[in-house]
């Protein structure tokens, strides 16, 4: 399964949504980021992503975007693929 980098906060209802999304999925462990515990990974998140807002999700080097984007991609049937990349 492909390494799945999260970067979120505490607060975020769809950082929790899109969490648990990817749980139910299979993912049995994620690289959370917390940025509001680590303001320096703000700026770092905002750099490879072009986004300000969180979720950011990674898997692998494929940048998914935010929780929209992440249920939208599970929708069209791309989660599963993309999880499942390095298995392949």
């Amino acid at each position: 399964m492909q390494t799945v980098k999260i970067y979120t906060t505490a607060v975020c209802p769809y950082c929790i949504q899109a969490k648990r999304l990817l749980q139910q999925r299979g993912v049995t462990h994620m690289d959370e980021i917390r940025i509001d515990l680590l303001p320096a990974e703000r700026q770092k998140m905002m750099e490879i992503s072009g986004r300000r807002s969180v979720p950011q999700i990674f898997i692998g080097a494929t940048h998914v975007g935010g929780c929209d984007d992440l249920m939208a991609l599970d929708a069209a049937g791309g989660l599963l693929p993309l999880l499942g990349a390095a298995a392949a």
